[in-house]
């Protein structure tokens, strides 16, 4: 099911069970791909009048993943118990919507054939990795593993 479908099923459902943190979540969701749709219609933007694929809504989705880890990472330093709960909850959330990320060893077996081919230098495997692993792993970790094979 594409992703906007699949959220607005999610909503409906959170609202009928009365998941206050659910339907919050999706809503912000929701939100946050409508205004991308309507920032794609800007004359301005420079992917103006191509086509929004489901990939761009799950970039949109991975950028608010990334806001909640940010979040999260701010509130364990201002030491809130109260907010890293609340974060720790939208994140579980908001990752159900994404596809499976690799995991590191996944990483480690497609980098080391670009390694053999590109040479152990990491400014060169690094872009390489970058994109190739786009959409499907972190990139800290995916440069994590690089730097690890590298020894940069």
């Amino acid at each position: 099911m594409p992703l906007k479908e699949q959220l607005e099923s999610d909503l409906k459902e959170a609202m009928k069970a009365r998941d206050q943190r659910r339907v919050s979540v999706v809503r912000m969701l929701r939100a946050a791909v409508a205004n991308f749709d309507i920032a794609r219609t800007d004359r301005k933007n420079p992917q103006f009048g191509q086509p929004i694929t489901e990939e761009d809504y799950v970039s949109v989705v991975r950028k608010e993943l990334n806001q909640r880890r940010e979040a999260l990472e701010f509130a364990r330093k201002a030491n809130r118990p109260d907010l890293i709960e609340k974060e720790e909850g939208e994140l579980a959330i908001v990752e159900t919507y994404l596809p499976r990320q690799l995991s590191k060893e996944d990483i480690r077996a497609e980098v080391e054939p670009l390694l053999a081919e590109h040479g152990r230098e990491f400014k060169k495997v690094m872009p390489l990795a970058a994109q190739r692993f786009r959409g499907r792993a972190d990139g800290r970790l995916v440069n994590e593993v690089v730097r690890e094979l590298t020894g940069a």
